[in-house]
């Protein structure tokens, strides 16, 4: 039988790739109405309304009605939660960052010091 998706936890919420696209949107462009994204990512209205419902239950989103319209808009801050979690793993991303910035010093001083024998020179 297929798992139902959590609509009570972010994690859920954000594993799907569609999710994480309307999270993107309305993070980089601001604000939007359903139309709008509709017409973005190019999926049924109703899909995207699922969507946004998903995250609003989990307050990645909130909604403003205006006339007939829902805009919708990111609610960053509750997005802390994963950054949180993510910091756990932050060292190891460092050492990947420190080892290559070390690689390419390397690399530039050889060149610097007319090291191009790499070369057949």
């Amino acid at each position: 039988m297929p798992r139902s998706a959590s609509t009570t936890d972010i994690f859920s919420a954000i594993a799907e790739p569609r999710r994480r696209e309307i999270l993107e949107l309305l993070a980089k462009r601001g604000p939007h109405q359903v139309g709008s994204l509709v017409a973005l990512l190019g999926l049924p209205q109703p899909a995207v309304s699922k969507h946004l419902g998903v995250l609003r239950a989990v307050g990645l989103v909130s909604v403003i009605k205006s006339g007939q319209h829902r805009v919708y808009r990111l609610e960053a801050e509750e997005l802390k939660t994963v950054l949180d979690w993510t910091k756990a793993f932050e060292q190891y991303w460092g050492s990947q960052l420190d080892r290559i910035k070390q690689r390419a010093e390397r690399e530039s001083e050889r060149r610097r010091s007319g090291g191009s024998h790499a070369r057949g020179a």
